[in-house]
């Protein structure tokens, strides 16, 4: 009978363990978001809900998109306060994250994602915006762009793969992303990850620079570590690469000013691997190459990347025509794209 002893303990240890992993997962996630209520709006788009931040009452509009572990908070930090000054800047959350709703698990590839997000920042009264993509982001914003090019008047990718890489999947993601592990690993990655652990994570994202003062209050990670986005987080990872591969031979047909912001010490989306041949592929594609700068680039080079949109609104002439709406005319019946 010992055996039978032994079964009935391990049963109840899950049990407890399970137990207690569920309450401390509900418990960490109602805390996350009870200091970090939306911020912004809430648009419908067919029954889903995204949420945005929109800053910003002049100027032409772009839309900014975070990437991945993230949230619109990521952008909002720095860069969007920043664009704000001359743009009309929306911030969305992207599908699953922060406030937004996740789409279907057999709908969230980065093109259901561009036209969930043109969709809502359309509705929310953005025309024809410069769309800029930090990281996972920017694979998003290249697919919107490859897409819906009819939508948009111009493109900066920043710190954003575009190519094939030749390197295994990062092995959380191996772990969390199967169904096994959606289902076990990340409830208790939620649960029991410590916090000193999580605030080493976000700032290792940063080298070789430092994390800016306030970002991690700010970014509020506990909103990333909630069940559902990290499952969430985990499939859009692990399916990336082959979601870009799809996209590449569509980069010479592009024809749109296109800026790309990326650090040459950049570890994480290496600029040798993605940038300088997506913006060789793409015809008139500028990239702005910032020296021993790394992966954070909205944070630790915000002037680079506030020049870049800059860039890309005067080659589109968005700038010159927003001063004449100011004055009467019709900013987007004027539009010219090169």
């Amino acid at each position: 009978m010992t055996w039978l002893r032994l079964a009935a303990s391990l049963i109840l240890l899950v049990i407890v363990l399970g137990g207690a992993t569920w309450g401390l997962d509900t418990w960490r996630a109602l805390h996350a978001e009870e200091n970090y209520p939306p911020e912004g709006i809430f648009v419908d788009v067919g029954g889903q809900r995204v949420h945005m931040v929109v800053m910003g009452d002049q100027g032409p509009d772009v839309v900014l998109i975070h990437g991945a572990s993230g949230s619109a908070r990521d952008l909002t930090f720095a860069l969007a306060p920043e664009l704000a000054k001359r743009y009309r800047v929306f911030v969305p959350d992207r599908p699953g994250f922060g406030w937004s709703d996740p789409l279907p698990a057999d709908h969230d590839t980065i093109f259901d994602q561009a036209k969930l997000l043109q969709e809502a920042t359309l509705q929310a009264g953005a025309r024809a915006p410069i769309v800029l993509g930090h990281s996972y982001g920017g694979a998003v914003a290249i697919a919107w762009a490859v897409t819906l090019p009819d939508t948009l008047s111009g493109l900066v990718p920043v710190s954003a793969p575009s190519q094939q890489w030749n390197s295994p999947l990062p092995l959380l993601y191996q772990i969390t992303s199967p169904p096994l592990g959606q289902a076990i690993a990340v409830p208790l990655i939620s649960a029991w990850t410590p916090p000193a652990i999580v605030n080493q994570e976000v700032a290792s994202v940063f080298a070789p620079q430092e994390m800016p003062k306030g970002y991690a209050q700010w970014f509020g990670p506990g909103m990333t570590l909630r069940v559902g986005t990290m499952r969430v987080n985990a499939r859009q990872r692990a399916d990336l690469e082959a979601e870009i591969t799809q996209m590449i031979p569509d980069y010479p047909a592009l024809d749109l000013p296109v800026v790309s912001v990326h650090g040459d010490a950049d570890t994480i989306v290496g600029e040798k691997i993605h940038a300088i041949p997506f913006t060789r592929e793409v015809r008139g594609a500028k990239l702005i190459s910032l020296p021993g700068i790394g992966h954070m680039t909205p944070q630790i080079a915000t002037d680079a990347v506030v020049k870049a949109v800059d860039r890309v609104a005067a080659r589109a002439n968005v700038l010159e025509d927003a001063q004449q709406n100011a004055s009467g005319g019709s900013i987007w019946g004027q539009m010219k794209l090169r």
